[in-house]
């Protein structure tokens, strides 16, 4: 076990990084990786989603046992918490297949109680894990501005440092295994009233006869402003409603937030709300748009 080892930083001469699962976000954030001088290796369940990076100097791999052993650092991002499960705790996952001493990095927004299954399940077999989901969407992962919230081992995380900072502007450990999945479930949680506050300013904006875009210069520097604001309320006026993130992966971010907050005896009613609200879009045939596309409630009149 490794608990009380410290490990050596990642640096692009001696550590070979695998990166599992190259979507919206994940293809940047591996792109820069490669970018840096890193061997990386990649593995995509679409085989063609891979195909830019392995262009670029990547390898390319069939399957992540194959990439794990190959890798001194292994990155995931994925869909859902029962991806993450299958990938880091079945019979040929990540845990059992990475070579000893390797490090474990899932930055799936996922469940804080799996993070900490995995982090155990890791350190049995003389590995390390990090919980480290992202916030930022597609622009940040691609700006290499992405807020990355860090649980587990301190020492595991200094070591990867310097490939979060790669990925991200504001990098912070917030304590033990789990605990970058609980500041997740945080930050999704004033995105999800948020959301729904610049949805109906917009749609008031509408209504009463203004120019949305001239009412945004207004509010967005004022005490109403957020990220969200002035990201995605040029998105919704413009009627672009693309995925930065999409609607099923916020409904599946809430879902872990609201069934934590039941085990802790927590009422969250904007939650519960905006969850509701959400889950009636995908109803509608959105769920692969932006969570953006919330304001398709409002524009329809559901």
């Amino acid at each position: 076990m490794l608990e009380n080892k410290a490990l050596a930083a990642v640096q692009p001469q001696t550590t070979a990084v695998g990166f599992i699962g190259l979507g919206v976000m994940g293809r940047s954030m591996a792109g820069h990786i490669l970018d840096e001088g890193y061997t990386l290796h990649v593995y995509n369940r679409t085989a063609a989603k891979a195909d830019e990076l392995v262009a670029r100097g990547a390898v390319r791999h069939d399957d992540p046992a194959s990439l794990a052993v190959a890798s001194d650092v292994i990155i995931t991002i994925v869909g859902y918490p029962q991806d993450v499960e299958q990938l880091y705790l079945g019979e040929s996952g990540l845990v059992a297949s990475a070579k000893q001493g390797a490090l474990l990095i899932d930055m799936t927004t996922s469940s804080p109680l799996l993070a900490a299954r995995i982090a155990e399940a890791a350190a049995a077999q003389g590995k390390r894990a990090l919980d480290a989901p992202v916030s930022g969407g597609d622009i940040g992962a691609r700006e290499r501005r992405l807020s990355i919230m860090v649980g587990g081992d301190e020492s595991a995380f200094e070591a990867a440092r310097p490939l979060f900072a790669l990925m991200g502007t504001n990098v912070v450990h917030q304590g033990g295994p789990g605990a970058g999945q609980h500041t997740k479930m945080c930050n999704q949680i004033a995105i999800a009233s948020n959301m729904m506050g610049v949805c109906e300013a917009i749609a008031y904006a509408e209504a009463a006869g203004l120019d949305p875009k001239t009412v945004l210069a207004s509010i967005e520097s004022g005490a109403a402003g957020s990220w969200s604001l002035s990201n995605l309320g040029p998105r919704i006026i413009g009627g672009n409603f693309e995925p930065g993130f999409y609607v099923k992966h916020f409904i599946k971010d809430m879902g872990i937030a609201l069934e934590a907050a039941r085990e802790m005896r927590l009422e969250l009613p904007g939650l519960t709300l905006a969850e509701s609200l959400y889950r009636r879009l995908a109803g509608l045939g959105y769920a692969d748009k932006g969570t953006q596309a919330l304001f398709k409630l409002w524009e329809q009149g559901d």
